[in-house]
């Protein structure tokens, strides 16, 4: 069972689908179609989200893609995210989460801190951390890769071992890191990043 404050998130959500453009929805439903193929198969589900820094909106898509499954009783999903360098898990993003109702503790102190985020009583806390994509706790084999930024879709040429690869990039909301519009746009990314890969999930079922 998802957190309370998760949940009416998640529900909210659900109801602003047809928001999504039509051309926009086909690239998400290649993803659906993906996580529709694994179940079939009755196999694991593994969906690794990249950007280039690996501290943005690559963890946007890690945790809500986790939390989505959750939502929709979706098994054997893991979730997993890289970059094309390693930074850190941006603060503004994990403010952003922590604003949704996500409790985020830091594990370890330093240059790139390994951050747990916990999202259900019942289920095992995401781990969050920067990493590059072929990092050996991501899966080399047999996996989804969904790049999140331009950027790491234009210099990613090739990524071994992928299934299927899908862009379905957003913008970076670093560009109104420290001014008035910062957190409102962390926000609105988060959320854009938790509609879509709710309406994945949705199609996936």
């Amino acid at each position: 069972m998802l957190k309370a404050s998760i949940q009416y998130y998640c529900d909210a959500l659900t109801s602003e689908f047809e928001t999504i453009s039509a051309d926009r929805r086909l690239v998400l439903e290649k993803l659906s179609q993906y996580i529709r193929s694994k179940q079939q198969a009755h196999q694991p589900i593994h969906l690794v989200y990249i950007c280039t820094h690996n501290s943005r909106r690559s963890h946007f898509g890690q945790i809500w893609a986790q939390v989505a499954a959750c939502y929709y009783g979706i098994k054997h999903v893991l979730t997993y995210s890289g970059g094309t360098e390693a930074t850190a898990f941006n603060q503004n993003a994990i403010n952003a989460v922590m604003r949704v109702g996500f409790d985020v503790i830091q594990k370890t102190k330093t240059n790139n801190p390994v951050y747990q985020v916990f999202y259900s009583a019942d289920e095992t806390a995401i781990e969050c951390f920067s990493k590059t994509y072929d990092d050996d706790r991501n899966p080399k084999s047999g996996f989804a890769a969904i790049m999140t930024c331009s950027d790491a879709e234009e210099n990613c040429p090739f990524i071994p071992g992928v299934d299927v690869r899908i862009g379905t990039t957003y913008d970076d909301p670093k560009a109104f890191d420290n001014t008035p519009l910062q957190d409102a746009k962390y926000d609105e990314r988060c959320r854009q990043i938790a509609l879509e890969t709710l309406y994945v999930f949705s199609k996936a079922k």
